[in-house]
């Protein structure tokens, strides 16, 4: 899947039956951590080229890898049959509940 948009340009493939390989350039060397962490540990493969107006901030590249990453995870789960929920937490922190 791809977005541009007058800040960013993004492109998302994502394997979600992959073995946890990735790819990933966003020009954010922590959200790049974040993103091959997410990877490897869900097994998916994913390949994220993202570049974007990091020069002036980070949100915009972040908030559109977000929605590309988030319409290309529902697409590939389509009408989502197989998946249930595992397992429910609560976990109390300095200001929030999350």
């Amino acid at each position: 899947m791809k977005r541009e948009t007058a800040e960013t340009y993004v492109s998302v493939e994502i394997d979600i039956d992959g073995s946890g390989k990735f790819e990933i350039s966003t020009g954010i060397p922590f959200f790049d951590h974040m993103l091959s962490a997410m990877a490897r540990h869900a097994t998916f493969d994913l390949i994220v080229d993202a570049r974007g107006d990091v020069d002036v901030d980070a949100h915009h590249t972040i908030e559109d890898v977000a929605i590309v990453l988030g319409n290309g995870m529902a697409e590939a789960l389509k009408d989502r049959k197989n998946i249930v929920r595992y397992g429910y937490a609560l976990v109390p922190m300095d200001d929030s509940c999350a």
